[in-house]
Formats: C-alpha cells, structure tokens, sequence
C-alpha cells in the first residue's frame, strides 16, 4: 500500500473533516493530491476519474471547507468478496487535523464491514512503521489479528527503488451486530366476559316463597 499519512501537518486548527463518497470530477484533486505527495506513486488522471466512477463505493475522500484533503483507494476482492483491500491513501500536510489519515483509513475499513466485509487487507513494507502501527490500532479496537502473510510483489516485479509489498491481512472482524427483535410474549389472558344478572320472574318469586 502506497500512504502518505501525517508529514509536515502544522498545529490542528480544531476543524472536523467530512468523509464522503468520491465522484469522478474528484480524480484531478486527488491526483494533484498524490503529484505533490513525496512517496506515492504517481498514476495518470485518468486512473483516478476511471477509479472514481467503479470503485467510487469502496472509496473515501476526507474534505475540509469543500477541500479535499485526505483520500483512499480500496476495493473488495472479486475472488474473496468478504475482503477489502487497501491500496492507495494520503492527507495533505497542510490539513492541520491530528490523526486524519488513521480517522480516514478507521472510517473507510468500517463503512466496509458494516457491509459484510471480514478480512481487510493491505501491502506494507517493513520499513513503514506508521501504516503498520494504525493497522495494529485498528485491529486491536476490533478485537481481531493483524498477521504479516508473505511478500505479495517483490521489489523486482515493481520497478527500480520499490520495497517489497508484504500482505497485511487483519481479521475476522465481527460483522455488526443485527437489531434484535423482541421475543415474542404470550398472549394476555382476557377475563371471561361477565354474564347478565339472571331476573327472577314473579313465578320463581311466589313459588320460592
């Protein structure tokens, strides 16, 4: 996973950030977002306008006043459905919001599970200790496993001055809990419905008598 999360932020300016749903006009901010971010990997305009028209719902952008200060690129695997992978995500130094890359991937991995997801998955190098400790976070608030698989994509496969990509795999996550439904009650005996006073006729009366 390419991750820019916290560089250079200047002192928080108490602004809380929205999180919403990209559209494809979002793909130029947030390439220009990745352009400007030392350690990403630069992929074309189109990607991210392709990438925000299919994959828009597994996606998440953080914005402040309107800005777009903060993104991520995931997706569910089509061979393992209950799998969200991670791929691409960074904040802008300039954001001025304390842990908004750790809120933004917490908010993107959750929206996930309430939706089915079990497993989120992401490639981290061995070098990248901020990604691997907010995977560890995450994994701890949700009482699962972080657990470090293998080398997913060698270096050699990915170009010169690329670490190798190790698979971060956290899970099973607890699917959220349904709504319970009450138990059903038994039914409420109603009383018997009270009988008429019976009227003795002036017959019954003298022959009692």
């Amino acid at each position: 996973m390419t991750t820019a999360l916290a560089s250079g932020a200047r002192p928080a300016q108490r602004k809380k950030p929205v999180f919403r749903t990209p559209r494809p006009e979002d793909g130029i901010a947030v390439w220009e977002l990745v352009r400007d971010t030392p350690g990403l990997d630069t992929n074309s305009r189109y990607f991210y306008v392709l990438w925000f028209r299919d994959f828009a719902d597994c996606s998440l952008l953080a914005t402040v006043d309107d800005e777009i200060v903060g993104f991520l690129l995931g997706y569910r695997r089509p061979e393992e459905p209950d799998t969200y992978f991670v791929w691409q995500t960074a904040v802008s130094p300039r954001h001025g919001i304390p842990f908004l890359g750790v809120k933004l991937f917490e908010a993107a991995a959750d929206r996930q599970r309430e939706r089915g997801a079990r497993y989120v998955e992401a490639t981290v190098s061995a070098e990248n200790k901020a990604i691997l400790m907010v995977l560890k976070q995450y994994a701890r608030k949700r009482s699962a496993e972080v657990v470090a698989d293998r080398v997913l994509f060698p270096s050699g496969w990915l170009g010169e001055g690329h670490h190798d990509e190790v698979l971060h795999r956290i899970g099973p996550l607890d699917r959220t809990p349904a709504q319970q439904v009450p138990a059903p009650q038994p039914p409420t005996q109603q009383p018997s419905p009270q009988q008429p006073p019976v009227r003795e006729s002036a017959q019954q009366k003298e022959n009692a008598a």
